[in-house]
């Protein structure tokens, strides 16, 4: 489009029309140059989505190839609006439903009011009168703000003799250090639910003028991880006096010095949610760590609990239900359905089978009742689950029986049944 207005002799136009004309041809070339740029990114975005296996993204990065389509669409609007001539500026874009009315009430509001230049009539008439307003909220949000806490803690002594003095005791969390509990558990959060590594909010404390090197932060959170301890052991007797837990286990990699790479360790997550079931108790969960994944581990954590233990069908947990169990009676083992489901909608999404499609369908109306049944009583879900479900899972078990004579052992839908049937 820009390419035939180089050949155009603009001497032959008035100087308006040419100033204008200008202005229209940069208008273009800069909506080309964004439109250039949109393409190569939604080009690099499908091919992190379905391009060759080795290139594509994991799912932190594709959340940031999202991010970064949508701030270049972003821009280009904004820039489209700002660039286009008055009286042909674009339609503000649809807010989206996500971004309305989600502003908590409990939020401090400060009202801000802006008046009109003028409050004359144009025609003269004297001074116009209010009639209404529009009133719209919108977000506001502050930088974190860095201040010096500064306790004084004032001697008193006798004046008749030289033992009497005293002293307020100081209740800090590291003696005699820089940080408060606040900065402590601020680096916590951020480390550890932000995931947001101790060099980088060193380097963001750095912006402020604040210089606190990665190590230090590191004693820190030392500190703190040793006087957390005991809250974290006590939150795990907590949950395993309860009636009912469920437990699951999964890898995390492990800084293994000396071998120049990490290692596999192991977070094993023992938890409690009633909420759906009209539980009384309030959800919890906690990790413990171990370096591999034996039953001994999950026997160690669990030791003081005698309940029903909800689990996946991994076969490190049956040493639980063992009269030899150490730490506490045989446990009663309740194997996960949607881990059973899984297997077989594995199956189903590779290759269609009709058997993943027919114990898919089964399971389902098992999954129906538990629906019907949410947030009545014990008693009520007791009953109801005798009654229809059962009998559902009864006829499950014959026709899983029945598919196993059925299936090679070592097919991968034989294997997946074997595991259901375990």
């Amino acid at each position: 489009m820009t390419a035939p207005a180089k050949d155009l002799d603009l001497s032959i136009l008035p100087s308006e029309y040419r100033a204008a004309f200008e202005a229209q041809v940069a208008r273009v070339a800069a909506l080309e140059e964004q439109a250039k740029r949109q393409e190569h990114l939604i080009a690099e975005l499908q091919q992190a989505l379905y391009g060759k296996k080795s290139e594509k993204l994991n799912d932190d990065d594709r959340q940031l190839a999202f991010e970064d389509l949508e701030v270049a669409l972003a821009e280009v609007d904004a820039q489209t609006s700002v660039q286009a001539p008055e009286g042909e500026k674009p339609k503000r874009k649809k807010i989206a439903k996500r971004n309305r009315g989600n502003l908590p009430e409990d939020l401090p509001r400060i009202e801000r009011v802006i008046e009109p230049d003028s409050l004359s009539c144009p025609c003269g008439c004297g001074v116009m009168h209010k009639i209404g307003e529009d009133r719209h909220e919108r977000l506001d949000i502050l930088p974190a703000q860095l201040r010096v806490i500064v306790t004084v803690r004032p001697k008193y002594a006798c004046r008749s003799c030289t033992d009497g003095v005293t002293q307020a005791l100081s209740p800090w969390l590291i003696e005699g250090g820089l940080p408060t509990e606040g900065a402590i558990a601020h680096v916590l959060v951020s480390k550890y639910a932000d995931h947001l590594p101790l060099y980088r909010q060193s380097q963001i404390l750095a912006r402020s003028g604040i210089d606190i090197h990665r190590s230090t932060l590191a004693d820190w959170i030392g500190v703190a991880g040793f006087h957390l301890a005991p809250v974290v052991d006590r939150l795990a007797e907590h949950l395993k006096a309860s009636t009912k837990l469920f437990m699951d286990e999964t890898t995390a990699p492990v800084l293994d010095p000396g071998r120049g790479r990490t290692k596999t360790g192991y977070l094993w997550a023992l938890a409690r949610d009633d909420r759906n079931w009209g539980g009384d108790d309030p959800p919890g969960v906690v990790y413990f760590y171990a370096p591999d994944r034996r039953g001994e581990n999950g026997e160690k954590f669990l030791a003081g609990f005698n309940g029903i233990l909800q689990i996946d069908g991994y076969t490190g947990y049956n040493r639980l239900t063992k009269s030899s169990r150490k730490g506490g009676d045989p446990i009663t083992v309740a194997y996960c359905w949607a881990h059973a489901r899984r297997k077989l909608k594995e199956v189903f999404d590779r290759d269609g089978s009709e058997i993943a499609a027919e114990g898919l369908r089964q399971i389902a109306e098992i999954y129906a009742i538990e629906k019907d049944i949410r947030g009545t009583s014990p008693g009520q879900r007791l009953s109801a689950r005798q009654a229809r479900s059962a009998p559902l899972v009864a006829a499950f078990g014959e026709w899983l029986q029945a598919q196993r004579l059925r299936i090679s052992a070592k097919s991968r839908l034989g294997e997946k049944l074997a595991y259901i049937h375990r």
